[in-house]
């Protein structure tokens, strides 16, 4: 896992990914990686339009596209309109409470993956991602 902490500046963070620390990126990496959290965009976006530099929405997801692609976040898609980007990029899997619409955590270990089908021929697997849909009772 990248280790972010608030006492390694976000600015030498984003740099030694290869992105430039632009102030908005700045903003955005100081919501993101204060604490480990999924969120969505509409959420860094909303939280960032309190503070006095708002920033575009293009923008936030421009910027969270490019910290999944360098490997400050994972994404986690639920849908195709449903997209949770992860400040723990180590390997493991998730529930997702249809009813909150919250991830959880689940540690790679806790799920035993056997008896995979037969690959299609000339492919390889990259990684296997669970993501479990719960609801409250």
């Amino acid at each position: 896992m990248i280790k972010k902490t608030n006492k390694r500046p976000v600015k030498h963070l984003l740099r030694e990914h290869g992105i430039t620390p632009t102030q908005q990126r700045v903003e955005i990496a100081n919501f993101l990686f204060k604490k480990q959290q999924h969120v969505c965009a509409d959420q860094i976006l909303s939280t960032i339009k309190q503070g006095q530099r708002p920033v575009s929405k293009a923008t936030v997801y421009n910027t969270l596209g490019l910290f999944a692609k360098k490997g400050l976040l994972r994404e986690v898609i639920i849908d195709p309109n449903k997209v949770f980007y992860d400040t723990n990029t180590e390997h493991h899997h998730h529930f997702y409470n249809t009813d909150t619409c919250t991830l959880t955590d689940v540690d790679k270990h806790d799920i035993n993956i056997n008896n995979l089908p037969t690959l299609p021929t000339g492919t390889k697997i990259h990684c296997v991602d669970v993501i479990i849909k719960i609801g409250n009772e």
